[in-house]
């Protein structure tokens, strides 16, 4: 090997090519690549595949798992002891337990009415159940309406609390925590979290504190979210797919097998004495409510998903706050990955199957694998093959893998099965976001702890309307992605290398991330809505 590169060695491959400098760099890298590209694109290659095993057996695991307990297994009334209440003719609506119901926001102006209103409208005894409006804006204005709303509320002897700050500390955490230690607050038995754009139906509380209430191992019950403005634009139609693979097998499959399943941070009732048993909210990542669920499992606290029962909510229609929400979504599950591994390891309260479950399920396949895989083998090893012919990609993983895995999530959005090509591609371009993410919130760098709130618009095809009226055309200066266009033309370039000298074929593909690469890195998708 160290013949290869001494100057005797050298000075015999230029014999008869001296006077031709391009026949020159042509054998130094046909040496170059033969002894240090290939290998190196092979191991990082069988990574990659390594990687999209494990990322396809857990699909596939839950999967067959969901769909036998659909078929022939238990539905959560038949798990856990559910009784609704009643009214006492001694006792009162005494036999009602103290519920709390937070909804913190943040300059929320399109939507605070429908949250506010949707919180004091739950049915449960007027003298049984507090709302705490937990307001962090700094917009005075917002401020003022907010208040006003509340006031408007309390006339009509709702029980309701207008809480302010004079900081942000903890952002969110921060602003439940601090709800906690009002003495109102203290009395209550179980807690209820609704994010500002999330609108619960009036029988919520009737659906879920029965169950925590007749089973002491239960410390969270969780609802799943139902998408107001999905058919705003096919951003939005796409995060539905991706969202409804979410709930429909990730956090079925957590609550009927380990009990355990990533608390979705709103839409969700938990016992007061599990999330004090768990040390309460920490600041310590963007992710407070996984940091939470999981303290609380590592203690023994038991968790149900319930699917039948649905909160509507907004998903974010405009490309900067997605962008903002899942650099959120990525990076803070990695960085408590980073920060509890060894906590998790170090638990003696659970079995180790479930600290498994957690360790390499939850964590490691499903918040790290599962962002990195689809960037670095779709549109790194894809690529680089074209321009490295010698290293073939087996076919399992370019064809058969990935068709099941876009299947397996398609399933649970029947009516988009036909926007299934889409997703791929924008799945693959949020990739390279995602992957970005990941690997800051791993390794803790500058943007670990960055919170953003996501921007919500209330009512989608009012706000659609407007803007389409009203907006003027954008400045593409203003909304360019440099990394994703960079992306975007170095898979033309491959796509046009394999189009004229490539033997894999994969140029169809390659043009269609291109395109999808480039279209996103101008900001053309989503909604456009004017500069403030």
């Amino acid at each position: 090997m160290e013949k290869l590169f001494t100057v005797a060695y050298l000075s015999e491959l230029f014999v008869g090519a001296q006077d031709d400098i391009p026949k020159q760099i042509e054998l130094i890298w046909g040496h170059i690549k033969v002894l240090l590209v290939v290998p190196f694109l092979r191991v990082y290659m069988y990574i990659n595949l390594v990687m999209l095993i494990m990322l396809f057996t857990e699909m596939v695991y839950m999967a067959v798992v969901v769909v036998f307990n659909k078929l022939f297994g238990k539905n959560p009334e038949q798990r856990y002891k559910f009784e609704p209440f009643e009214d006492d003719s001694e006792l009162g609506s005494s036999v009602y337990p103290l519920v709390l119901v937070q909804v913190p926001m943040f300059n929320e102006r399109e939507v605070y009415q429908l949250s506010i209103g949707a919180a004091c409208r739950l049915s449960w005894p007027s003298d049984r159940i507090v709302v705490q409006v937990l307001d962090d804006s700094t917009d005075p204005l917002i401020k003022g309406m907010v208040e006003m709303e509340c006031q408007s509320w309390a006339s009509k002897g709702i029980n309701i609390h207008y809480q302010v700050r004079d900081n942000r500390k903890g952002y969110k955490a921060g602003a439940l925590k601090e709800g906690l230690k009002h003495d109102y607050a203290k009395q209550c038995e179980y807690v209820v979290i609704f994010d500002a754009d999330f609108q619960p139906e009036p029988d919520f509380l009737t659906q879920t504190i029965p169950f925590l209430h007749h089973n002491s191992k239960l410390g969270l019950v969780q609802g799943r979210w139902k998408f107001v403005n999905s058919n705003d634009c096919l951003m939005t139609r796409i995060q539905e797919i991706s969202l409804n693979y979410h709930f429909k097998v990730e956090q079925e499959f957590g609550s009927i097998t380990y009990a355990f399943f990533g608390f979705n941070g709103t839409a969700g009732v938990w016992r007061m004495a599990a999330l004090e048993e768990a040390g309460g909210w920490k600041d310590r990542t963007t992710v407070e409510d996984m940091d939470l669920a999981v303290r609380a499992s590592l203690k023994g606290w038991e968790f149900l998903y319930i699917g039948s029962l649905m909160v509507k909510n907004e998903l974010p229609s405009v490309l900067k706050a997605y962008r903002y929400q899942q650099h959120r979504w990525s990076c803070g599950p990695a960085n408590l990955f980073r920060k509890m591994i060894f906590e998790i390891m170090k638990n003696n309260r659970v079995t180790l199957w479930k600290k498994l479950y957690v360790l390499y399920s939850f964590f490691f396949v499903r918040k790290i694998v599962a962002h990195i895989v689809a960037f670095t083998l779709y549109c790194i090893v894809i690529p680089a093959t074209v321009l490295i012919p010698e290293v073939m990609i087996p076919v399992w993983s370019t064809i058969y893998i990935p068709t099941i895995i876009t299947l397996l999530n398609a399933a649970g959005t029947p009516r988009s099965f036909y926007l299934v090509v889409f997703w791929v591609l924008f799945e693959n371009v949020m990739s390279l976001h995602r992957t970005k993410a990941t690997f800051i919130g791993l390794f803790e760098a500058q943007r670990a702890n960055e919170w953003v709130v996501t921007e919500k618009h209330g009512d989608a095809s009012r706000v659609k309307t407007e803007t389409q009226q009203t907006q003027p055309r954008f400045k593409i200066g203003e909304r360019i992605l440099m990394l994703e266009l960079f992306v975007g033309f170095v898979l033309f370039g491959c796509a046009c290398y394999d189009l004229s000298y490539g033997k894999y074929h994969y140029y169809v593909y390659l043009y269609l991330q291109a395109i999808a690469f480039i279209i996103m890195g101008c900001g053309y998708i989503g909604n456009q809505v004017p500069n403030s």
